[in-house]
């Protein structure tokens, strides 16, 4: 909500709290909030993340990935996230060094994933036409499973050469430090990454993930155009196709 829609009572009361708790450094503030743009913006962002510090190794990786990381902020602000201090902490370190984030900075998305279901996911967004008007899934173990809070290091295309191959072939394209994600995991970097920057990941292909859907067809995501992304299941391992691909992200 905009803050011209909140009730006057209620801006002037909140803005009267500020005021109380800054005591008599209320003018210092005052005027640092009117006279330094850097200064406002920070205390947005504070209010925005719940009054949460990012930890300096939080802090590093934003910096390193630029506009490929969703951090806590991220998630809070886009998904409405509500961390708890458990979650906080086993998000405080990210668990690759700054050597992998260099080279995964313009390949890769980092993305703290918090315990959301494609479901889920796809309620938080309802309205905004970012999923597939898809039901066939709804009944689905995979569609409701909400993963664990993780960071993650997500490809954000195929991997390379890997179309119109099987799923062996596929895993024998991954590297020794990769691992192919679940649909939960990928549909979570997909939707959040193009909250938060306005890009299409696999716009034009379908990529398989880890997850399997009752049948035993692996389940596949992609095509993530205007009618919104598409989850699909891919058929039988066996099979191939020049339109999929194998996602990726590093362990």
């Amino acid at each position: 909500m905009k803050w011209t829609e909140i009730p006057t009572g209620k801006t002037h009361s909140a803005f009267q709290h500020f005021m109380v708790a800054l005591g008599e450094e209320a003018d210092v503030a005052v005027e640092r909030i009117n006279s330094e743009v850097e200064f406002t913006n920070r205390l947005a962002t504070y209010a925005r993340n719940g009054g949460l510090e990012p930890s300096s190794s939080q802090q590093r990786a934003r910096e390193i990935m630029g506009k490929n990381f969703f951090g806590v902020e991220e998630a809070i602000r886009h998904f409405g996230a509500n961390p708890t201090r458990r979650q906080l902490a086993n998000l405080s370190e990210v668990p690759f060094s700054e050597t992998t984030l260099q080279q995964c900075k313009d390949t890769h998305v980092l993305v703290a994933v918090f315990p959301l279901s494609i479901r889920g996911a796809r309620e938080k967004v309802q309205g905004k036409g970012l999923f597939y008007d898809q039901k066939w899934y709804n009944e689905e173990a995979f569609a409701s499973e909400r993963g664990e809070v993780s960071w993650q290091l997500v490809r954000k295309t195929s991997i390379d050469n890997s179309t119109s191959k099987n799923w062996a072939d596929q895993q024998a394209l991954l590297g020794e430090d990769d691992e192919v994600p679940t649909a939960q995991v990928l549909v979570y970097t997909i939707i959040g990454h193009f909250l938060a920057t306005g890009e299409r990941l696999f716009e034009k292909i379908y990529v398989r993930t880890s997850s399997v859907r009752s049948d035993g067809y692996r389940v596949c995501v992609g095509r993530f155009g205007v009618s919104g992304l598409n989850v699909y299941d891919g058929g039988w391992d066996g099979g191939s196709d020049d339109g999929l691909g194998v996602s990726s992200a590093r362990k």
